[in-house]
Parts: structure tokens; C-alpha cells; sequence
């Protein structure tokens, strides 16, 4: 029992946020971002933007359906938020490690993935009053918040307590799921290569998510946290997910612009060519970080959170 409910009725209502979670992230926000291209010229991205952060707060106000939202509660989202907006940007400018996408999907792990897309959302959406805002916004405050919410639908936060321990037959299922995957871009690249002279590029990121996405579903809630998997997780995870989306909102924010890029297929396969680079040092410098002090921010949240009661 908690908070005077059972076990099935806590177990229905969080089934209820995560779907209501998934249309929103799923359906509506990325139909919002496609509508400010569409109807707006990407001009009016603060409103998108403005837009996005409402979505997020209804699947994570849901929580508090059958009760008041306690002080303490907000207080660590509001704490998380600001965590990763002073990380991010200590990190980035002085040792250029992209801490921010980590700390990201630590949010996820530690908050459930409702609390962990708001604050990606909410996070990047701030940063960005220092990095600068434009029409990228919509679509990073978008990664972000998906790193997040992924990141805590697939780990099982039961084995906080066991950090130390490492349990390889579980993280190489979806390490295999995303081998396999790229193993597959790999020979039908061999086979049909088309007009492409390269294997890196639009395949890796393509089947990288499609292995991915069948790993989290074959492991979901059973990812232990520990250093390892933690750290495979935020390789693959940004560079598939930030790193895949990223490179679209490259092209759609250049195109129509003097010196842009045009608005082709060919353009997006050479964006996602020179893209690789870029997108691997993200994820392996993010990568890092949460394998040196990933696993101790978990442990630090979960010690707060059982010391004011409060529960997701």
C-alpha cells in the first residue's frame, strides 16, 4: 500500500500517464513542430516552443490526479532542471563534454519517464536563453525530453540498491538488438548500395534506432543501473535519438536559406555523412560522464527521494 492505494490501482494509473505520455511525444509534438514548418516558416518557434513545454505538463501532472502535488516534489523537478542546465553549460564550455544529455537520461532513470521528458523539455528550452534560441529549439527541447522518457521506461530503478553489480546478460540484449541491426544496414548496404558510396550515414542512425527501440521494448523496466549499462545506454541513445532527429532539423531549419541546404533526400544522406563525427563525440563524451558519475547521481536521488516519501 501507498498513500492509501493498492499496488494495482498505483500499477493502472502509472500504465495510464505512460500512454497518455506516448501520444503526446509521439503524435503531438511532433505534428506541432511539422505545423510551425508548415504554416509558420519555422518563425514561430517560441510558440512552438511555448506549445511543447504544455504538452509535457499534462502527462506529468497526471501524477497528481487523486492528490495535491506536495512542495517537496516540485522542489527536485525544479532541482533537477537547474542541475542540468549548470552542468551542461559548465561542462560544455570548459572540458566540452555534453553532460547535459546525460544528466538527461539519469533524470529519466531516477524520476520515471513522465518527470524525465519534462525536464528535457524544460531544460533545453532554458539553455537555450544562453546557447540562443531559434528554430532548433522545438526540436532539441523535443530530444531531449524523448532521451528522458526512454531512459525511464527501460531501466528497473529495484536495482538502485545493487549499483555495483554488473549483469552482462542483460545489457547485451539490446547491445545484440542494435549489432544486429547495423550488421543488417551493413550487408543490404553490400547488396543495394544505391547511389551511396559510404556505409556511415543515414543507414547507421535508421537501423541503430530500429535496434534500439526492440531492445527497450524486450528489456523494458529490466535494464539494471549499473556504470556499464548505464554507459552503453547514453551512447546509443544520443547518438541515435538526438543525433537522428538532430540531423533532419538541420535540414529543415538551413533550407530556403542563402548558402542552406536544399530540401532533398540527397541533402539529409550527406547531412547525416558529416553528421557522424559530431554525433559520435556527443554520445562518447556523454558516455563518459555518466560512467564516472552517473551511477552516483542515481544513488544520491533515490536517497532523497526515501527520505521525503516521494514516490512516482
Amino acid at each position: 500500500m501507498r498513500r492509501g492505494y493498492d499496488e494495482a490501482q498505483i500499477e493502472r494509473a502509472h500504465k495510464k500517464r505512460t500512454l497518455v505520455a506516448s501520444l503526446f511525444i509521439f503524435l503531438c509534438i511532433p505534428l506541432t513542430i511539422l505545423a510551425g514548418i508548415v504554416f509558420f516558416d519555422d518563425r514561430k518557434y517560441m510558440i512552438i516552443s511555448t506549445l511543447l513545454l504544455v504538452y509535457t505538463m499534462v502527462p506529468f501532472f497526471m501524477v497528481f490526479e487523486k492528490r495535491k502535488p506536495r512542495a517537496r516534489e516540485i522542489v527536485l523537478l525544479a532541482m533537477m532542471t537547474a542541475l542540468v542546465i549548470c552542468v551542461h553549460g559548465l561542462c560544455s564550455r570548459l572540458l566540452g563534454i555534453k553532460a547535459g544529455s546525460a544528466m538527461i537520461i539519469v533524470a529519466g532513470i531516477s524520476l520515471g519517464p513522465e518527470a524525465g521528458f519534462f525536464i528535457g523539455a524544460l531544460a533545453r528550452f532554458v539553455m537555450n536563453f544562453f546557447d540562443g534560441q531559434g528554430p532548433w529549439t522545438p526540436w532539441q527541447m523535443f530530444c531531449w525530453g524523448l532521451m528522458g522518457f526512454l531512459a525511464g521506461l527501460a531501466f528497473n530503478k529495484a536495482s538502485v540498491e545493487k549499483l555495483k553489480s554488473r549483469d552482462f546478460k542483460v545489457i547485451m540484449g539490446p547491445v545484440l538488438c542494435i549489432a544486429f541491426s547495423e550488421l543488417l544496414a551493413y550487408v543490404l548496404f553490400l547488396l543495394f548500395p544505391g547511389a551511396d558510396t559510404t556505409f556511415f550515414g543515414w543507414r547507421l542512425y535508421l537501423f541503430g534506432a530500429l535496434g534500439l527501440l526492440l531492445g527497450v521494448i524486450l528489456q523494458r523496466k529490466r535494464l539494471p543501473v549499473d556504470d556499464v549499462t548505464l554507459t552503453v545506454f547514453t551512447f546509443f541513445v544520443i547518438f541515435v535519438v538526438y543525433g537522428g532527429i538532430m540531423n533532419v532539423c538541420a535540414l529543415v531549419t538551413s533550407a530556403g536559406i542563402e548558402g542552406g541546404n536544399d530540401l532533398s533526400l540527397a541533402s539529409l544522406k550527406l547531412l547525416y555523412i558529416s553528421g557522424v563525427p559530431y554525433d559520435f563525440a556527443h554520445a562518447a563524451t556523454a558516455a563518459v560522464f555518466n560512467f564516472v558519475a552517473g551511477d552516483k547521481i542515481i544513488r544520491k536521488l533515490e536517497r532523497v527521494k526515501l527520505k521525503y516519501g516521494i514516490y512516482r
